[in-house]
């Protein structure tokens, strides 16, 4: 944000996302106007990151018990764990009754399904796997049918893109795929341990608004990467939501929040950021519920 005044009494402020706002002070108001204008600013901003939490975080992935516990904790909403397949062929949440327990709990609650979690491509990688591109179509048609807006696809221990090849297979993997979230209007988030430069790469190859990275800030301070540069250079364009956690409660590790915040308000980013956080005490609830408290604080 940039706050600054022209001759007479009109008052200009450049937010970073790049809106204007102007407002007609006298000069006596303009000094204290200037005092608290930032700070609100900023905050305002930041209001628009809302806070939400995987299913796994409550010790209950794929079940809907998570979210009346995510409503009674003031979360935002819910991300959901669509589960690992028995057979080979099928996921749980295909279970058209179990995805109706998911979204009568979502309406019960009043909080949202924010995004879905296909947890099957850690068995079946998509680097290197002919069955994980079906997982993915069927992960496309549940998020649909959840009513959630993002399928999250991961790639981590056997199934990270270290090198370029093994990124430009999974790349094109996807290429032949997108044409389906699309018409679902599902957006592919794409989460890795891979570079800023190589997530760039990535979204910038496929060129669809359907496909964008999910950005693990946790994930990313683990390997040594500059995460409020790496934020600032993906921008909100190339990012369609967070995971937030550390080891340890937040705040109290190497995930530097404040930094990282700055970082998500600069870019001008709306939507949210799903708490992956552990219970260091082994109470769920007060330790949610403490890692949420900080983050209030710190975001003002």
């Amino acid at each position: 944000m940039r706050i600054g005044r022209r001759p007479g009494v009109q008052v200009f402020v450049t937010l970073a996302a790049g809106d204007t706002i102007a407002a007609m002070l006298t000069r006596r108001a303009f000094g204290m106007w200037t005092a608290g204008a930032a700070s609100s600013l900023i905050a305002e901003s930041r209001a628009n990151l809302k806070i939400g939490v995987m299913d796994t975080v409550f010790r209950l992935g794929g079940n809907p018990q998570a979210v009346p516990l995510a409503r009674k904790l003031g979360l935002a909403a819910v991300q959901v764990t669509l589960g690992r397949s028995a057979d080979g062929r099928t996921l749980p949440l295909e279970d058209s009754a179990a995805q109706q327990r998911w979204i009568k709990a979502s309406i019960d609650s009043g909080i949202p399904l924010d995004a879905t979690y296909l947890d099957q491509l850690h068995i079946d990688c998509l680097k290197n796997s002919a069955q994980a591109p079906m997982w993915v179509r069927k992960g496309i048609q549940i998020t649909k049918n959840l009513n959630a807006k993002i399928l999250m696809t991961v790639f981590f221990g056997k199934c990270q893109v270290l090198e370029r090849k093994e990124l430009d297979y999974a790349l094109d993997r996807f290429a032949e795929i997108l044409p389906e979230a699309e018409r679902a209007g599902i957006v592919i988030g794409f989460e890795n341990t891979s570079s800023g430069e190589d997530n760039r790469y990535a979204v910038d190859k496929l060129r669809s608004n359907f496909f964008k990275v999910w950005y693990d800030v946790g994930n990313s301070t683990y390997n040594h990467y500059d995460v409020p540069r790496e934020i600032r250079m993906l921008g909100r364009e190339r990012i369609c939501q967070f995971h937030f956690k550390d080891r340890g409660y937040l705040g109290e590790g190497q995930v530097n929040f404040p930094a990282i915040l700055s970082a998500i308000n600069d870019i001008g980013f709306t939507g949210y950021a799903n708490l992956e956080t552990g219970s260091p005490s082994g109470n769920v609830e007060a330790d949610t519920g403490r890692n949420l408290a900080y983050l209030r604080r710190v975001m003002g």
